[in-house]
């Protein structure tokens, strides 16, 4: 309009009418698309149904909508299979967390508690936090659902302030505290308390009130309920001496499990006083891992490599020869599997994307991984999709 006004000012009549008339048709359509967009709007069923409902909660709350739509009582029963589908190994483990997992969810436990508190102990690079992480995604719908602490950060007595916020006049007062402000943002969830051993015992206080009345009261006076939360406690006590006596070499020593598990008992007792081992619905002993139980990390690593390829229509194959060397590369006696992930991103992810900018490897293309046993490196082979092979 303000460009008519000025054509008809400067006296250019004819720029002016085909301006008018661009502008009067611009109106038309307007008009014609939100008569139609009312019309469909109209025509909506308006019911409110569990959808709408689960939605709205799901703001109010941070409970996933997927919880509240599908059958919870499925997911429980197959608690085992869900997780082994991303974790390997340590089925004892995984066994006695989804059965105290549906103890709880079948009503048998204290109804003011946590949905489940446990205490995970193993060396390092069993599976501890990843455990933890799958647990977060299955039940709470989320990797972002885990809240994790590190509690060597809690060693001293005015930490903690930090985990449940500071009191009225203090630094720190609006912030909130770490643990608190997390689960009252996301109530289901799952909390892990990574190397329980570190915190100081006015940080102990703190999780035995958690754990026995399923709520805290923050720096600010707030009451935070944990009642649909998970609690993980993680701890190498007792590995270290385990270690020294097994004389272990190579991945897994041979001994006694049960022998092995009562060494672990007494040195936790010795460090932790009964009011925490008593109020844990599960102590869970991780086991070393055997490298078959290795191998099979790098599978799931490969799998998920090939999810994120997906989108550009490329399959990473590799040989069993390849597998292995990854395997044995990526475990180390004091550091588990961990370094693993950083072996995998080396020698595979990085040639790989160093492939893909250079233009190496097109969609719909495959690539095949195998062993150079003389050079003792990865081998790349690109190759087109089976229907185009020859």
């Amino acid at each position: 309009e303000k460009e008519v006004e000025e054509s008809a000012t400067l006296e250019n009549y004819e720029q002016a009418a085909r301006l008018k008339a661009e502008l009067e048709e611009t109106r038309n359509r307007y008009e014609t698309r939100y008569l139609e967009w009312k019309k469909e709007q109209e025509n909506k069923p308006k019911v409110v149904n569990e959808f709408v409902i689960a939605q709205i909660v799901e703001k109010w709350t941070g409970i996933p909508t997927t919880r509240m739509l599908h059958s919870e009582r499925e997911k429980v029963l197959n608690l085992e299979a869900m997780i082994h589908q991303k974790y390997v190994n340590q089925v004892e483990a995984v066994n006695a967390l989804s059965q105290s997992i549906r103890r709880s969810k079948a009503g048998l436990k204290d109804p003011k508690r946590p949905t489940g508190s446990f205490l995970f102990l193993g060396p390092s690079g069993v599976g501890k936090t990843e455990l933890a992480k799958i647990l977060s995604e299955i039940l709470c719908g989320s990797s972002e659902a885990l809240v994790r602490i590190d509690m060597s950060e809690y060693s001293e007595k005015i930490a903690v302030s930090r985990l449940i916020g500071a009191s009225p006049g203090y630094v720190g007062y609006d912030e909130g505290g770490q643990l608190t402000e997390a689960v009252r943002r996301r109530p289901f969830s799952v909390v892990l308390m990574d190397e329980i051993e570190k915190a100081h015992p006015e940080v102990i206080h703190i999780l035995l009130q958690l754990l026995e009345d399923g709520q805290l009261t923050d720096g600010q006076g707030h009451t935070v309920d944990f009642k649909n939360t998970v609690i993980i406690l993680t701890s190498n006590i007792g590995t270290e001496e385990l270690a020294k006596r097994q004389h272990r070499v190579g991945f897994a020593a041979d001994s006694e499990e049960l022998e092995k598990d009562k060494m672990v008992m007494d040195e936790l007792k010795k460090f932790f006083k009964p009011e925490l081992i008593n109020r844990l619905d599960n102590i869970i002993i991780f086991r070393n891992l055997k490298p078959e139980d290795v191998q099979k990390i790098v599978d799931l690593m490969l799998e998920r490599l090939n999810e994120r390829l997906v989108d550009k229509h490329i399959k990473v194959e590799m040989t069993e020869q390849a597998k292995r060397f990854l395997a044995e590369k990526g475990f180390d006696e004091s550091f588990g599997a961990r370094p693993l992930r950083r072996v995998f991103e080396k020698h595979v992810e990085v040639p790989i994307s160093d492939m893909l900018l250079e233009g190496k490897i097109e969609e719909n293309n495959g690539l095949s991984v195998d062993l150079d046993e003389e050079e003792e490196k990865l081998l790349f082979q690109i190759h087109q999709p089976d229907a185009e092979r020859v």
